[in-house]
């Protein structure tokens, strides 16, 4: 049963009718309106041919309803084969009116999980050193700080997990 101001979320493979939500998300998304040094954004116009065209691939959108009970895109987060044996979590947002729910953990429990089902021995993922909800919720997983670098506008920070073994518990 859900308790008052509880969200129902869903979260749900990607459907070519998310693009315009999935864009919206990853441009709300950017640091200071600019897409990063060294990131074409071009992964975000062709989610089906980077994401969910190969096996060891995937991308998921979080639903939750509006007040009508209408499905809304809030959320979402991909996974990619970066070399053999390590994936990559790329993408992770949450629409800002919807963060601190839980939404954020439902995505990365889909990306870990598939990742353990796709016998990946580690996963990559990386982000900005002020997105502190972000790091925070990385650590909740377990990843690792990896190292750090240097790039014109803000430090680039690196995790990883590695799953030998290694289970995502139920609600975690």
């Amino acid at each position: 049963m859900q308790t008052p101001g509880e969200l129902s979320i869903t979260v749900r493979s990607y459907r070519a009718s998310d693009r315009q939500a999935c864009q919206r998300l990853f441009l709300e998304g950017l640091i200071g309106g600019r897409i990063a040094e060294g990131d074409a954004g071009s992964d975000i116009d062709a989610i089906d041919a980077h994401y969910m065209a190969d096996e060891g691939s995937r991308f998921w959108v979080a639903e939750v309803p509006d007040a009508a009970g209408v499905p809304l895109v809030v959320g979402m987060v991909g996974v990619l084969t970066h070399q053999e044996g390590t994936a990559e979590i790329r993408r992770l947002r949450v629409d800002e009116q919807f963060r601190r729910r839980g939404i954020g953990t439902a995505l990365m429990e889909q990306a870990v999980r598939f990742c353990q089902e796709n016998n990946y021995l580690r996963i990559i993922l990386d982000t900005y050193m002020d997105r502190d909800p972000a790091i925070k919720l990385f650590e909740k997983f377990q990843f690792r700080h990896g190292r750090t670098r240097k790039t014109e506008a803000k430090d680039l920070l690196y995790f990883y997990l590695d799953l030998y073994g290694r289970r995502v518990p139920e609600g975690e």
